[in-house]
């Protein structure tokens, strides 16, 4: 084995520390508006990146429950090279400590230099909501008016949020099963002048057959969403559901609605939203219309390419891809160094 010499071994990670961009949560936001991070989707989808299947590993952690590493790359070959490392450590809950934490590390595929790390909470929010309103561009009408939004959770604020950047929202309904939760999202929504209220679970119903946009980022298992509720022309985003076991939707929902989706392999591979139904024989995997990529690179025209636009039903599954990690990293670190 050749020998390393110090001193340029010390000169490399001066350099790498001097490259080397931290952007903490809200730094991170401040980097990301939601028009520039559509932009950055909507773009390298229509690019050669190469994303490899998610590594799951499981690690032993002594008087703790079992850990999870998680570790997604992706790389534009002779450009960026980025990685998500996400850590579930069940034990932290009993010790007062987060369960999960993750971070982004952006680095040169020219040289493999590291050039920025990132909160990956943050930028998984961000880049989550706004894959959501990418599709909302594609696939919602152009009048929507009402949302619907179905989980007061952090992430319910961020699609929100996003939402409002590609529709002329006048009105958000709220529901939560924490009612309370749900009151109080409604009160900071009406803060910024916008019409908004927390509905009931009796409620649920005739908020759901109002909505324009039905948007759900819940954990559920058992559907919350009915297809009977649905009026003509609503556009349903799901992102909640990320497992086989995890559900929004009912059959019936599925069944009425034009189905989209980011990924194709991720999403008939991941959500219950999916795959329960095609178990169920209520839809084919060749049901789904299209993908993100065929979406933005205008193979598929979205809403306006399906028969009776106005009436149609449109549904868009998410359940996340390392692309758009990527895509959320690259504009962060070029904004930032641009002085944006």
């Amino acid at each position: 084995m050749k020998a390393i010499n110090p001193e340029s071994a010390l000169l490399t990670f001066i350099q790498c520390r001097v490259l080397l961009m931290y952007l903490n949560a809200q730094q991170l936001a401040d980097a990301l508006p939601w028009d520039a991070l559509i932009g950055a989707l909507s773009d390298i989808f229509t690019r050669t990146v190469h994303s490899p299947v998610r590594h799951h590993h499981k690690i032993e952690v002594p008087g703790d429950p079992a850990a999870m590493l998680l570790l997604m790359p992706a790389w534009i070959e002779g450009e960026y090279l980025g990685v998500k490392q996400v850590t579930v450590f069940p034990g932290n809950n009993a010790k007062g400590q987060p369960g999960l934490s993750s971070h982004y590390l952006l680095s040169c595929a020219k040289t493999g230099l590291p050039l920025g790390q990132f909160d990956g909470n943050e930028l998984t929010a961000r880049r989550t909501a706004a894959a959501s309103a990418l599709a909302s561009r594609y696939l919602s009408r152009a009048d929507s008016k009402r949302l619907l939004m179905v989980g007061a959770g952090r992430m319910g604020r961020y699609l929100v949020s996003a939402h409002r950047s590609v529709r002329n929202l006048q009105e958000v309904l709220i529901y939560d099963l924490n009612i309370d939760a749900a009151t109080a999202f409604a009160n900071d929504i009406r803060a910024q002048g916008l019409q908004a209220k927390a509905v009931t679970l009796q409620e649920l119903p005739a908020a759901a057959a109002d909505a324009d946009i039905i948007s759900c980022a819940t954990l559920a298992t058992e559907p919350v969403i009915q297809g009977q509720w649905l009026k003509p022309g609503v556009h349903l985003d799901l992102v909640g559901s990320f497992t086989p076991a995890m559900r929004e939707v009912d059959d019936d929902a599925v069944a009425r609605c034009d189905i989209f989706v980011d990924t194709r392999e991720g999403a008939l591979a991941e959500t219950g939203d999916l795959i329960q139904p095609i178990r169920n024989g209520v839809i084919a995997a060749s049901d789904v219309i299209a993908e993100f990529s065929e979406l933005c690179a205008g193979k598929h025209k979205g809403r306006t390419a399906l028969k009776n636009p106005d009436q149609a039903m449109t549904m868009f599954k998410s359940v996340g891809a390392s692309v758009e990690d990527l895509a959320a990293a690259i504009l962060a670190y070029q904004r930032t160094s641009a002085g944006h």
